[in-house]
């Protein structure tokens, strides 16, 4: 049975498939693993059904890998 920390939690939602790439690409610098949902939504159902892509980070990893996120974030990814 996995515990809450082994829990995937969602650090970024955005309807640009690239600045989800750039932020795990970041976090991966860090060592932080995530995981891309909803990238191929896309060529399912089309753009006009899909609400954002979602980058995942295990829960153990969030309050870190948030950090480094808003450090940039006043930069725009």
């Amino acid at each position: 049975m996995k515990s809450n920390s082994d829990a995937l939690v969602t650090i970024l939602v955005s309807s640009l498939i690239h600045e989800i790439h750039i932020a795990k690409t970041l976090l991966s610098s860090y060592e932080i693993q995530s995981f891309v949902f909803d990238e191929n939504l896309n060529s399912i159902i089309g753009t006009a059904f899909v609400e954002g892509y979602r980058l995942k980070v295990n829960s153990a990893d969030f309050e870190k890998a948030k950090e480094i996120l808003s450090s940039i974030d006043d930069h725009e990814i």
